[in-house]
């Protein structure tokens, strides 16, 4: 009997399960919005806050938790200074985590993620869903060159 199993099953083992789901957390940090259907992304969204809330601690505890459950390292191979800071800015989901998302989020109680339905997928005619971020995560501050000059902050 399943009398009070939540899990959302998926139609896969609980390892293959635990890796899409880390998988698909990745990307939505990475890339701030995923394109998935619609179980799986009901899914994902309570690892997701799970993960963002270790990420509004802060601790080292914290930051372990997040790489043991996203199932992070870093990269496999020998990287130069510059590329290492490049991956570190675009791919180290776990500075990406604690650095930039859990600060936007820190004056919010839940509810970091939605989930927007679009059409059925044709081929199986499964929902599809958009996970994205409820806030806009900015990752880079703009500069003044960019902004109008009416915009443009006083010297």
């Amino acid at each position: 009997m399943r009398h009070l199993k939540r899990t959302a099953k998926l139609g896969r083992t609980f390892e293959h399960r635990n890796a899409m789901l880390a998988n698909m957390v990745c990307s939505l940090i990475k890339h701030k919005r995923i394109t998935t259907t619609l179980a799986k992304a009901k899914a994902a969204r309570s690892v997701a806050e799970k993960i963002v809330s270790l990420g509004k601690k802060g601790t080292l505890h914290a930051r372990r938790l997040a790489t043991a459950k996203l199932r992070t390292h870093g990269p496999t191979v020998q990287l130069t200074k510059a590329e290492r800071a490049k991956w570190r800015t675009q791919e180290d989901v776990i500075r990406i985590l604690f650095e930039d998302i859990a600060p936007a989020f820190k004056a919010r109680s839940g509810g970091y993620t939605r989930i927007i339905q679009l059409e059925q997928r044709p081929g199986d005619a499964a929902n599809k869903a958009i996970l994205e971020w409820v806030d806009e995560v900015v990752t880079a501050v703009p500069s003044t060159e960019a902004m109008p000059d009416d915009k443009a902050p006083a010297k």
